[in-house]
């Protein structure tokens, strides 16, 4: 063999060594798709195909206004708005028995093993006794379906909670109280005016800088009251120095459990004290351990929450810069109303003022983010504009001038109605005296609106919109009636409404709209 001959040998053999490695290589191979494909609902989407990266953002969007998308949405957002599981909650702590329970499911040496072993990780007293077996038994037997929805809401709040107690040194395990206090509400309210998720009362909440005012209650927002509700339970740890005593007094007040612990003797374990303790804060302390329980041994349970729309870390604020509504946001931004309700529990009115020497934050979904920022200006030139065309732009105390009488016909709900006459479901019960969300068809409602013009009298049959001769624009999606607008010069959310003979802000990809006159 000639030095050309083996030359030209070599150089063929690595040529083809080269191009079969990558074949081979299974490995390699199965690891590079494993990296390149990403979970949406437990299924797998493939990667292998080149993407351009301006179609990703959208691509995201499409997937959330799926039907099916959007009906999970609107039943998750129903069960955020719902106050059932706080009435249940606050009944049941008050009225707490420790009669035996038939639950096979659980024996109790299965459960003396568990409570050792929680107890072994926690700070609080979590030993054994038949009262406590009692109320755990009673919750799993009774309450799995009103758990199980709490277990889906603690994956919103409980990682803003573990923050906070972080920060301030207090047990992780103390982010269950919120659901005894208010069932993770927060505009939960006590019968004796205690709000939001730590159930803060007027006084205390101010002691702890939280601000009450006719706009804001900062009782309502999950970070700030946490904080408070940190402090507050510092102070006690540091009163009583054991954290089961520290839970009764953020109850009941340091005063109440001194008097117990004076009535038994000197007695400092929450167990041999609690009969001196008032009734509440007696099934106060075995309702958070029973609860601790429950959510520390879920899995083991059969426990199957439904998770969130989306997670804390899928949010982030922005500084408002002027007054604005809500309402703005959501016609600016296509963000859904209840959704920004949700996120912004603390304003009452659904506006943030612009106070001097405050800052106030707008809490939105990272993808509206981008959105609001880049559009700043031009959001706030909105609101004014809206603002100003009102006879009253301010929200006005309402009187019986303005009060109506509905009548509950059937497929009624609160959610419903509160949104057809622009009024929270609250008010609604407030008004009516209503203890839950249950209706009655026929059931007469006092309803004090902010949308004047709506009448309880059956809607008008829907007028069709002659476009003949006139300028139109075919809706796509991510299109609002805000961005609609701001592609016309000189056109407002409201032409298009009244051009339309549109009454919301709820638009249908494909439907023809006319944008001028």
């Amino acid at each position: 063999m000639t030095l050309k001959t083996y030359v030209l040998f070599c150089l063929l053999g690595l040529g083809y060594l080269g191009f079969s490695q990558p074949k081979t290589d299974s490995t390699s191979n199965k690891s590079s798709k494993a990296e390149n494909s990403k979970s949406l609902d437990s299924k797998q989407l493939s990667t292998d195909e080149k993407i351009e990266a301006i179609v990703d953002s959208l691509g995201i969007k499409d997937l959330q206004d799926l039907p099916e998308a959007q009906e999970l949405d609107a039943k998750w957002l129903k069960e955020l708005y719902s106050n059932s599981l706080f009435d249940t909650i606050y009944k049941s702590v008050t009225e707490l028995k420790y009669d035996p329970v038939d639950y096979p499911e659980l024996s109790t040496d299965t459960l003396k093993a568990r409570l050792e072993r929680l107890n072994a990780r926690t700070p609080f007293n979590v030993e054994y006794n038949t009262s406590l077996e009692s109320v755990i038994k009673s919750y799993l037997k009774h309450r799995r379906t009103s758990i199980e929805r709490l277990m889906g809401l603690s994956h919103f709040y409980f990682p803003m909670f573990e923050q906070e107690f972080d920060n301030h040194n207090i047990p992780l395990e103390m982010k269950y109280l919120a659901i005894v206090e208010s069932a993770l509400k927060p505009r939960a309210r006590s019968r004796v005016g205690a709000t939001g998720i730590w159930q803060f009362m007027y006084g205390t909440g101010k002691e702890h800088n939280l601000d009450v005012s006719s706009y804001v209650d900062d009782r309502s927002d999950p970070i700030k009251s946490t904080t408070a509700a940190a402090e507050y339970l510092g102070r006690m740890y540091r009163i009583f120095n054991d954290w089961d005593l520290a839970l009764a007094a953020y109850n009941s007040g340091p005063g109440n459990v001194n008097k117990a612990i004076r009535r038994s003797g000197g007695s400092k374990n929450y167990w041999n004290i609690r009969h001196n303790l008032p009734r509440e804060t007696a099934g106060y302390v075995p309702a958070f351990l029973a609860t601790m329980y429950i959510f520390e041994y879920a899995e083991e349970h059969g426990f199957k929450p439904e998770r969130p729309a989306f997670q804390l870390i899928q949010t982030d604020t922005v500084h408002v810069k002027q007054m604005i509504s809500l309402k703005h946001v959501s016609e600016a931004t296509g963000i859904n109303l209840e959704e920004l309700q949700f996120l912004n529990p603390s304003y009452k009115l659904d506006i943030i003022p612009k106070v001097e020497g405050k800052i106030y934050a707008l809490r939105l979904p990272r993808k509206a983010v981008g959105t609001f920022v880049t559009n700043e200006d031009k959001i706030y030139a909105f609101a004014n504009a809206e603002f100003n065309k009102r006879e009253k732009p301010l929200p006005q105390v309402v009187n019986d001038d303005t009060k109506i009488r509905y009548r509950v016909r059937n497929g009624d709900y609160l959610g419903k109605i509160a949104r057809k006459y622009g009024v929270r479901v609250s008010q609604l019960k407030q008004w009516n005296n209503l203890r839950s969300n249950n209706l009655k068809i026929g059931q007469r409602l006092t309803i004090y609106p902010k949308n004047h013009g709506v009448s309880n009298t059956t809607s008008p049959a829907k007028k069709v919109v002659n476009t003949e001769g006139k300028k139109t624009y075919k809706v796509k999606s991510g299109d609002s009636l805000w961005s609609i607008a701001q592609k016309f010069s000189g056109v407002s959310v409201q032409d298009i409404k009244d051009w339309n003979d549109i009454s919301g802000n709820k638009l249908k990809i494909g439907m023809t709209l006319i944008v001028s006159k």
